[in-house]
């Protein structure tokens, strides 16, 4: 029956162009209920020539096999009812559109590389994108539980041959002490009273709120959708934000302003489903003068010279001063996100900071600075100090414990993965159209005999 379903698939899904008798589109792999396309496959290899991306090996065999494995995990992510953050597909598609664009010269210019409307490569992209992240939640739900213990992590790195062993770029380890330059009272009052009236225009209907969002809101993302986040949870959205968005019960009304740690709010809801919210937004963050910029850094001048002359520490000034939430209560220690450790490397740091640490000791302490929050995308005031420097080095336990741990789970996770893949292929229908078996494949286990 299933041999009979293959061949009705492939007569369907192949289109014939009668007169010049040549194939448009054919199956050319099934996979349980899915099939892949040679339109599918000619996609990825286009994308991956425009993009400079190296494909290892034929493309005509490795694409095929990606995007079998990806159907068995995307089939597994249904199972396990996983499914994608539409807010972030969305920002990420986005993301991906404009540097197409930058890249390609114009939308036009795009649309005709491609050969396709922007709506019809924005569509794709969002399938592209959402399944990506299906993927890497399923394979983060099958590696969850590896966890080895620091003995099984001395015997692997014991190990390893001597030249298998990486080098370990130059690494810091940063404090920092910075806050907001003061705004005026003046200026709040501006951005509160324009959000004031863009509640009466919207209330009154003489106004769309979606319309005021795309002109206005400094959420430069979602201003691009009229301000709407996407459907999200609580803990999604910062507390202030959410304690209003969620108590919304009518849609053509807007909340009052809502202060968040990014600037001023207002919120219209679009709809509820259960615990998850959908709503428009428009932010707005009050601008902040060079006088006020010059006076934060003659503060933070001040501050320098008492940590320089002794009279207070480096950690006690930056928990009397210190508005970095991520770091107030650490003495300052910034926290590498990509690792959870302390220690970066300097293409890891923010540019700014990279640049005021490239030539200083152990111990030092910059000058004074401005710099970019890139979380709530504001200016900051910042001094920062070497804690720590290591040099290009091989990899050791004593110094590297946390790269040469991440090695190992690497491993292992790497190892389950292709366990899981294989033992998915035995329980898998698969076929693959004659013509495109031919290849020396990662798995094997697609061909059946």
């Amino acid at each position: 029956m299933k041999r009979i379903c293959y061949v009705m698939m492939m007569l369907l899904a192949t289109t014939w162009v009668c007169r010049a008798q040549t194939v448009i589109d054919e199956v050319i792999w099934i996979v349980g209920d899915e099939a892949i396309l040679l339109s599918e496959v000619e996609e990825q290899r286009l994308r991956a020539q425009y993009e400079q991306q190296s494909i290892a090996g034929d493309p005509y065999c490795v694409i095929p096999e990606q995007l079998a494995i990806q159907k068995l995990f995307l089939h597994q992510a249904e199972l396990d009812s996983i499914s994608a953050n539409e807010s972030t597909v969305n920002h990420q598609v986005e993301m991906q559109l404009n540097y197409y664009i930058s890249q390609i010269g114009s939308k036009e210019k795009m649309e005709e590389y491609f050969r396709k409307t922007s709506s019809e490569i924005r569509e794709e992209l969002q399938t592209t994108v959402r399944q990506q992240m299906i993927i890497q939640q399923m394979r983060q739900k099958l590696t969850a539980n590896i966890r080895p213990t620091p003995a099984e992590i001395r015997r692997f790195y014991n190990s390893l041959p001597a030249d298998s062993i990486p080098m370990v770029p130059a690494q810091v380890e940063v404090q920092i002490l910075s806050f907001e330059p003061k705004v005026p009272i003046e200026e709040t009052e501006r951005v509160k009273s324009t959000l004031r009236d863009f509640t009466e225009r919207v209330n009154s209907q003489s106004t769309d709120f979606a319309m005021l969002a795309r002109l206005y809101s400094e959420d430069i993302e979602s201003a691009k959708r009229g301000g709407e986040l996407g459907f999200v949870g609580k803990g999604q959205l910062v507390p202030e934000f959410a304690e209003v968005a969620f108590n919304l019960t009518d849609p053509k009304r807007v909340s009052r302003i809502v202060q968040t740690e990014y600037g001023y709010h207002i919120i219209q809801l679009i709809e509820k489903r259960g615990e998850r919210i959908n709503c428009r937004h428009i932010l707005l963050r009050p601008r902040v003068s060079n006088i006020d910029k010059q006076n934060s850094l003659q503060l933070l001048d001040s501050i320098e010279g008492l940590i320089n002359d002794g009279t207070i520490t480096f950690e006690e000034a930056v928990l009397r001063y210190s508005q970095d939430k991520d770091t107030h209560m650490n003495a300052g220690l910034m926290m590498n996100p990509q690792t959870g450790a302390s220690k970066f490397e300097f293409q890891d740091l923010p540019s700014e900071v990279a640049k005021q640490l490239y030539n200083m000791s152990e111990g030092e302490m910059s000058k004074p600075f401005i710099m970019m929050d890139q979380t709530k995308n504001k200016e900051v005031c910042s001094i920062v100090k070497l804690k720590s420097k290591t040099g290009v080095h091989k990899a050791n336990l004593v110094d590297d414990y946390q790269v040469i741990r991440q090695m190992y789970e690497n491993k292992l996770a790497d190892e389950l993965i292709d366990k899981w893949i294989q033992k998915k292929q035995k329980e898998t229908y698969i076929e693959i159209k004659p013509d495109w078996r031919g290849c020396d494949f990662a798995y094997p286990g697609w061909i059946k005999e």
